[in-house]
């Protein structure tokens, strides 16, 4: 006997009326839910400015950066990454598992807002999140550690659309193979944690091993986390790197949009 996954068999794309109500519902719950603002958008900001004030280093020239402050580029990109990649690994799996074992996503096949109106609102929602999570970023590092804005802005902008299409999609590729909210947690964890690793949250990728630095440039984190430091020291990025995000943006995406299931 063979099985198959159950899917929705008819999933309308969103309605802008239906995506708008939906948007204001998401938003709503997520607002509620402090926690998860927290990890998203206070908790990177607040280890900027703490670390950025508490340590003098990070505020001196570091030869290991070429010359570089810490507060300038390497901790304020880690910064955004580390709040995309926690919308990415850890929002959005948890509330879309949750939604289709609840049968949230089952119910909302028969009704105008479709589970793809749902969907898009939550990318939606997390990519507003990312871009607050970037601003603010800018903004207090600026007004409190006196750091750098980003010089070559329009390669900061496609260096950050890129990063976040690549970790949403693979953050859609564990909502797709989870069974519940509860284990969406779990594998976004084990996913997140070593990426933000060799993508330099903890150890600069100057300070790491040659070897580590060549396969760091082909995870989506070492690549995203390269491009932003490049673009805010007013550097074009790499071409390897963008390369990387765009196709694990395809690759990721693909994995979802195949396995995703609504109920």
């Amino acid at each position: 006997m063979t099985t198959t996954r159950s899917r929705s068999p008819h999933v309308a794309p969103p309605r802008p009326g239906a995506l708008r109500k939906v948007l204001f519902t998401e938003t709503r719950l997520y607002l509620r839910d402090p926690l998860t603002a927290f990890f998203t958008l206070v908790l990177p900001l607040g280890l900027l400015l703490i670390l950025g004030s508490a340590i003098p280093g990070f505020r001196e020239p570091d030869p290991s950066l070429g010359g570089q402050r810490v507060v300038d580029t390497q901790l304020p990109a880690m910064m955004i990454m580390l709040a995309v990649a926690t919308s990415a690994f850890s929002v959005i799996p948890t509330v879309l598992a949750t939604y289709r074992e609840r049968g949230v996503l089952r119910r909302l096949s028969i009704t105008p807002a479709s589970p793809a109106t749902l969907l898009g609102a939550q990318l939606v929602l997390n990519l507003a999140v990312a871009l607050l999570a970037a601003f603010l970023t800018i903004l207090f590092g600026h007004l409190v550690l006196d750091t750098h804005v980003p010089a070559a802005l329009p390669w900061f902008v496609l260096s950050f659309v890129l990063g976040v299409c690549a970790l949403f999609a693979i953050g859609l590729s564990v909502a797709a193979v989870v069974p519940n909210g509860r284990a969406a947690g779990g594998v976004g964890a084990v996913v997140m944690f070593p990426l933000l690793f060799l993508g330099g949250m903890w150890l600069p990728r100057e300070l790491m091993p040659e070897t580590l630095v060549r396969f760091s440039d082909f995870t989506p984190t070492g690549a995203f986390g390269q491009v932003l430091r490049d673009a805010w020291a007013g550097a074009a990025p790499q071409p390897l790197h963008l390369a990387v995000l765009a196709a694990w943006t395809l690759a990721a995406g693909a994995f979802a949009v195949r396995f995703f299931r609504w109920e």
